[in-house]
């Protein structure tokens, strides 16, 4: 049984647009090699779980959107022995700025790939989770945000 402090709680984005996805260039922590990743992050202390997810989208691609919904919680076990439990968020956008950026000196690049263009393209993907999200999405599964419960105090 895993103790907590390998324990990590996160959000990621799932961005469709034009039947194509925002995904995030960033170097592996770990291994050192460039990969992708949709924009994700840890929820900090405090923090809802929508508002961590608009934070991080923010930070790692400078998009302020709203979510539209959710597909649910992926779970990973990583080679460096912690558990990732990911909430996963959909954005659909009817249309995006003209500029927009990185705020994150960690994110290299954005780049918008279609799922045949993901599959052929030059970087991994960061983790299986990725591709996992962008499966849930094309199969169709909308969780609605409302069932997601608001952040209550402890009184």
């Amino acid at each position: 049984m895993p103790d907590r402090s390998t324990l990590h709680l996160t959000v990621a984005a799932v961005v469709c647009y034009q039947q194509r996805y925002l995904l995030v260039e960033e170097r592996d922590k770990h291994s050192g090699a460039l990969v992708l990743n949709q924009p994700a992050g840890h929820v900090e202390h405090g923090e809802d779980l929508v508002d961590a997810m608009r934070r991080e989208l923010r930070e790692e691609t400078g998009l302020e959107l709203t979510p539209t919904g959710w597909l649910g919680i992926s779970q990973l076990r990583a080679a460096n022995g912690h558990f990732y439990y990911r909430v996963n968020f959909i954005f659909e956008p009817v249309s995006l700025p003209t500029r927009y950026a990185p705020q994150d000196p960690d994110i290299l690049a954005l780049h918008w790939f279609s799922v045949d263009e993901l599959a052929e393209a030059a970087l991994p993907v960061r983790s299986k989770l990725v591709t996992a999200a962008i499966d849930a999405y094309q199969q169709g599964i909308r969780l609605p945000l409302h069932a997601l419960q608001p952040m209550t105090d402890p009184h």
